[in-house]
């Protein structure tokens, strides 16, 4: 009873929407959010005057909210949101979540919302509570992840075409388009100045802390950094708010975005670069360097390498969740085929950047951008711990500078990985086994529908000849 009174507690905070509401008096209604687990936000509009209820109670919300495929259908063969009778269970507003809407006619309000049995129990369905079942293990270790999010993207903007192309930055005085990626261009930043501008001030009144803004590899291709923070679930509520905010900035300045793996054939392939380093309950940084070792780092960093890297292969289907992630594994693009680690090298899986000796940390670059954020972290925190406490050893050291020619090792195939996930012994132990099952029934599904259907590229090859 005590938990459940404590669960309660901290999760309805009503004085933090009379806080708003004196802030922004004008506000109409509430834009309700959960992240499914395709990493695609769906939600509800309430009143503003249910809001109060909202923070008080809590609002029904359908349970299979988070099984859905990516075209929001339910799941064939799936007894929950079906054969169920597609039942309500409770969703609660996550702390400190609650945020303007600017883009809107009137003046609205957002807040996530995570969900929760009627006896009060986390829901294990949902992406959020698995992160958090696997944020508390560590925590029981007295361990506590720093992390922050990469994200890369596209724009896209062609009004009149008959296919999505990405948008292309013309050369000052002319309609013609500036040849080769121009990755790290300033001139590309320039032209976009107004829509970086703008999607600062949404994310400073949305208090999402993004920092650096990059030209990427390809035409069209953008990367926006969040800040480290020291809470794995706060790092993945913004990231799902940045990629919100992202596209409808765009939307504002009549383009697109996509968060896409791979858009485009012969463009750079989109990732989810997750940075983590670790804590003891002391607040002491416990990965480091070590000169006396051969790798240079210490072995808690060996040892958690030795966990992502044996994991890997299961978690790729969380890693790259639909059919178009794996069109990102193509050679010469930085996606990684193999679990290969080693210092300042943007070719390998898991990467150490150049950093001093209180922020040592992974760079873990497998997901793409397309992926949940939540299971994504989950993964990569399972991984570590699972190399801390069996103290695993990691692959050998990829040199910085070393060429490689890597083998592919990892499942680069949708099919694959779902079998490697369905044969998952480690992952399971901090997912939860039933939470993985239904995960690879969802995801198999998917698959199905989309290998069932007749593309235009049946025509193109088959129409004529056959």
């Amino acid at each position: 009873m005590e938990t459940k009174s404590r669960f309660w507690k901290e999760r309805l905070n009503v004085t933090e929407l009379k806080e708003f509401l004196k802030k922004y008096p004008n506000t109409v209604g509430v834009e309700v959010m959960m992240p499914d687990n395709n990493g695609i936000i769906r939600g509800k509009r309430v009143d503003i005057h249910e809001a109060e209820s909202l923070f008080e109670k809590g609002l029904n919300f359908c349970a299979a909210t988070p099984l859905l495929d990516s075209g929001g259908d339910v799941i064939d063969g799936l007894v929950l949101g079906s054969d169920d009778g597609d039942p309500d269970i409770f969703g609660h507003p996550v702390d400190g979540s609650l945020a303007p809407v600017p883009w809107l006619e009137k003046d609205m309000a957002q807040v996530l919302i995570t969900l929760v049995d009627k006896e009060g129990n986390s829901y294990p369905h949902e992406a959020r509570n698995v992160l958090s079942r696997v944020v508390q293990k560590l925590a029981d270790d007295d361990l506590h992840a720093t992390i922050a999010v990469e994200l890369e993207f596209y724009l896209y903007l062609d009004h009149d075409g008959l296919m999505v192309t990405p948008r292309h930055s013309p050369t000052p005085g002319t309609i013609l388009h500036q040849a080769g990626p121009q990755v790290y261009s300033l001139e590309d930043l320039r032209e976009l100045d107004p829509f970086f501008n703008r999607l600062q001030e949404i994310c400073d009144q949305q208090n999402i802390p993004v920092g650096t803004a990059i030209s990427e590899f390809s035409t069209g291709q953008f990367e926006t950094n969040l800040h480290h923070v020291s809470d794995a679930l706060l790092a993945c509520d913004q990231s799902m708010l940045l990629r919100r905010a992202v596209k409808e900035t765009a939307r504002e300045f009549g383009m697109g975005a996509t968060f896409m793996a791979k858009p485009f054939l012969e463009s750079a392939g989109s990732g989810m670069h997750i940075h983590v380093s670790l804590k003891d309950g002391s607040g002491n940084p416990i990965f480091a360097h070590d000169k006396s070792d051969s790798t240079g780092f210490n072995e808690n960093l060996q040892y958690a390498v030795g966990g992502l890297a044996e994991t890997m292969k299961e978690g790729m289907a969380i890693f790259c969740p639909n059919a178009n992630s794996y069109r990102r594994f193509a050679p010469g693009f930085f996606a990684p085929i193999t679990p290969n680690w080693g210092p300042n090298h943007r070719n390998l899986s898991l990467r150490i950047p150049l950093s001093d000796d209180n922020n040592v940390r992974i760079e873990h670059r497998s997901a793409g951008a397309d992926a949940n954020p939540y299971l994504v972290v989950a993964s990569v925190l399972a991984g570590i711990h699972h190399g801390l406490t069996k103290e695993i050893s990691p692959p050998e050291m990829i040199q910085e500078s070393e060429v490689i020619d890597p083998e592919v090792t990892l499942p680069v195939k949708w099919q694959d990985s779902l079998d490697e996930f369905n044969q998952a012994t480690i992952l399971p132990q901090y997912f939860d086994e039933e939470f993985c099952r239904i995960f690879h029934h969802c995801r198999s599904c998917e698959l199905d529908r989309f290998s069932s259907q007749i593309s235009n590229k049946d025509f193109e090859w088959y129409l004529r000849s056959i």
